[in-house]
């Protein structure tokens, strides 16, 4: 063997699973197709560590700051995603 063929294998013996693995064809692909429609009705708040390791999930901080927020006296309601509302109003 030569050493450009050392290279190619796999140090932990998982050659034999790579290569079952389909292969697939992006070239046609279209970068960021989906990145509009998926952002819609999104917010994206980044939360520093140490604030991170306090809530495990989303639920959690929302939960959290709906209860700052009537604390402060201002009215909050729970959101549903536009389909369930739609169907809602029409009902």
């Amino acid at each position: 063997m030569h050493d450009s063929e050392d290279n190619m294998k796999a140090k932990n013996g998982s050659s034999k699973k790579q290569q079952n693995i389909p292969d697939y064809d992006f070239s046609d692909g279209v970068r960021g197709k989906y990145a509009a429609r998926f952002a819609t009705g999104t917010n994206v708040v980044v939360l520093s560590p140490d604030v991170a390791e306090v809530f495990p999930d989303s639920v959690a901080v929302n939960e959290a700051l709906r209860t700052l927020v009537r604390m402060s006296g201002k009215r909050v309601g729970i959101r549903t995603p536009r389909k369930k509302r739609a169907a809602r109003h029409q009902e």
